[in-house]
């Protein structure tokens, strides 16, 4: 805070310094602490790991985050080399993942179990050793369980070397006494624990935890408990914060992607949301209708009964047509979005069959529109207000739902600077000529980093704000048009061809064009243009972002922009798993470089767990640091080297008079 030493500090200097003497109120308490933060400066660079467009695949999830994206299994190779075969690093990589359902195996299978626990309790110990010395004690501490806090300090923290065979005894006379009195298996799930959470030192989800998948939930429910992590919203992240304030169109675009991938599960059974009413409109108003174009799509085949998919395809578009006359009104309500020609149940001829999207006819392959009225399209009929206030009621007062979208505000954003990295999920709308596109809002206009800002404290705004004020019910309208608006850099297309793909046979209609950004994110002057506007030195910093499938099947590359962007959507939702011919990819930053981990589609955990088998995955360096990356070259390291400035301040006043010490 005070830049150099000074003989005599101004009285606001002083007054700083002061404050920070209540903390630190002698010379010896001040140079201890800087003795003690230049310590963590020296200390090596903690490891990242980057995870994007989870979509609701919660299994793999759960073992990428378990596996620390082979992290650990390198760990076990570095630690045991050619000591052990690769059986046996399996095995033991296995426990580590999953040690309560492994040890059930080992029960059973194991001859000899106090044999198998005096081995395993010292590989574990080994291993969690050597992950935790990036680490001060202070903070190993801090992530040991209450009940053998004591023991696994003092196990980390001894020596094992010949020359020191008291020491030696002493550790395995620990050991040794965990088995002797039946607590084994408590300690071993306990270390594992701790390997786990040593393994990574932060976690970054860059958007898109909901839709398609069936597991948001427990994701979720896993990261509230995850020891540092950090969000930036995704376009379907946007499009549950939105419904959870209460959106009318953002809950119905929620519940069709829901029912158009099976996946009502997630909102009936994750959430307790009350989908009855809307399952009796559906089967009343289309009881005659085939629902042809709304077939679900079953990710997992064969899950579904013909009478669920039956269904399931009218409430598909029971909520679907809800959807788009949601859509209009919202449309209609704000003509400074620019969407009008989204108003397309305007634009049906009812009698004929037909309608007129950019100046040309196109029949309708479905014409069955029981609840529109020709004369005003967008008009609810009573049914559908019932069914609407009824989905209001339930996405509102869902307990559990709420929850989750607040852990998306507290640990979320926009976008993320953090240790020379920018994390958005998608884009930064620009203009063909690859300028900063400015967007009006509100009569203002933005671009680049303050747009992003802006939509920021709208988000906000959205679900935090007085919703009996009009600047809050603009706010809650906005979250829809993050999802689809043209100029939302969530979405950044021109248009979201929805219904297009319901009604009309003819692909033309279906395209959605990029925006200008995409065209130029393989540009490495573009690249280096965002950072700078992001403050990061384009030459050292890199973009990291997801949104778009990287096709690896059809030999696309998640490293562009000659390094400066990484897309590391590789596919993680088994919906886009033909597309990209992967099943995701993810990163991992520590202090020796940058490193791709680019994976196969991931089985079931009891494989895992029984057969000891991991989700293969090949590890790309992306960048290798020039020496070991260590605290000090960080975002906390430089606001630790403030720290110590500061301190250095307070010693300096100590020692000419101008504060006195406290004892």
């Amino acid at each position: 805070m005070i830049a150099n030493k000074k003989e005599e500090y101004h009285p606001s200097d002083l007054k700083f310094l002061e404050l920070l003497a209540q903390k630190f109120p002698t010379v010896a308490e001040a140079s201890t602490e800087i003795i003690n933060l230049e310590a963590i400066l020296n200390l090596p660079k903690g490891t990242e790991h980057f995870l994007t467009d989870l979509h609701g695949e919660a299994d793999a999830f759960l073992h990428v985050l378990k596996n620390a994206s082979g992290v650990i299994r390198q760990k076990v190779d570095e630690i045991f080399g050619n000591t052990m075969r690769e059986s046996e690093k399996n095995a033991l990589c296995t426990l580590i993942y999953y040690p309560e359902q492994r040890l059930r195996l080992v029960k059973r299978e194991e001859t000899d179990l106090e044999d198998w626990y005096r081995i395993t309790l010292n590989q574990l110990t080994e291993v969690c050793r050597t992950i935790s010395t990036k680490y001060t004690r202070s903070k190993v501490r801090k992530a040991l369980p209450e009940d053998f806090s004591y023991i696994i300090q003092e196990l980390l923290h001894e020596s094992l070397s010949p020359a020191e065979p008291n020491k030696h005894n002493y550790f395995n006379g620990i050991l040794r006494t965990i088995i002797e009195v039946g607590r084994a298996d408590e300690f071993i799930i306990a270390i594992c624990n701790v390997i786990q959470r040593l393994t990574i030192d932060r976690l970054h989800i860059i958007g898109d935890i909901f839709d398609r998948g069936p597991g948001p939930h427990i994701i979720l429910d896993t990261l509230s408990h995850y020891h540092l992590f950090d969000i930036q919203w995704g376009n379907h992240d946007l499009l549950w914060m939105g419904a959870a304030a209460g959106n009318l169109a953002s809950i119905a675009n929620v519940l069709r992607l829901s029912a158009r991938y099976a996946n009502l599960d997630v909102l009936e059974d994750g959430y307790g949301i009350n989908l009855l009413p809307l399952a009796r409109f559906a089967m009343e108003t289309y009881a005659d209708d085939p629902c042809t174009a709304f077939q679900v799509v079953e990710l997992q085949k064969g899950t579904h009964s013909a009478r669920d998919l039956r269904l399931l395809a009218q409430m598909h578009k029971a909520i679907a047509i809800l959807q788009f006359k949601l859509e209009g009104e919202l449309i209609l309500r704000h003509p400074e979005y620019g969407m009008n020609d989204r108003l397309l149940l305007g634009a049906i001829d009812f009698g004929q069959g037909t309608i007129r999207i950019d100046g040309k006819e196109h029949p309708l392959t479905d014409t069955l529109f029981p609840t529109i009225d020709p004369a005003d399209p967008y008009r609810l009929s009573v049914d559908e207000q019932e069914v609407v206030n009824s989905l209001l009621s339930s996405f509102r007062n869902c307990e559990k739902l709420q929850k989750h979208i607040r852990l998306l505000y507290a640990k979320g954003g926009l976008y993320l600077i953090l240790n020379s990295n920018l994390m958005y999920h998608a884009s930064i709308p620009m203009t063909e000529e690859g300028e900063f596109r400015e967007v009006t809002i509100d009569g203002h206009a933005y671009s680049g980093k303050a747009l992003l800002d802006r939509i920021d404290r709208i988000a906000r705004k959205a679900y935090f704000g007085n919703r009996s004020h009009e600047g809050v019910r603009s706010a809650l309208d906005y979250m829809w048009y993050l999802w689809c608006g043209p100029c939302s850099p969530l979405f950044d297309k021109d248009r979201m061809t929805t219904f297009e793909r319901y009604f009309i046979a003819d692909k033309a209609t279906h395209k959605e064009t990029k925006g200008a950004y995409y065209r130029h994110m393989e540009d490495a002057t573009i690249c280096r243009k965002i950072l700078k506007a992001f403050g990061l030195d384009p030459d050292t910093s890199h973009i990291i972002s997801g949104h778009i499938p990287v096709k690896s099947g059809k030999g696309e590359s998640p490293i562009k922009a000659e390094g400066k962007l990484l897309m590391i959507d590789g596919g993680f939702s088994k919906a886009y798993q033909a597309e990209t011919g992967i099943a995701g990819y993810t990163l991992i930053f520590n202090s020796h470089g940058l490193y791709l981990v680019q994976h196969q589609p991931f089985e079931t955990s009891v494989r895992a767990i029984v057969e000891g088998r991991d989700i293969i995955s090949t590890r790309l360096t992306v960048e290798t640091a020039p020496r070991r990356l260590t605290v000090r070259d960080t975002t906390i390291g430089k606001e630790l080297q403030v720290q110590i400035d500061d301190l250095k301040q307070l010693l300096a006043a100590f020692r000419t008079g101008q504060i006195k010490e406290r004892k």
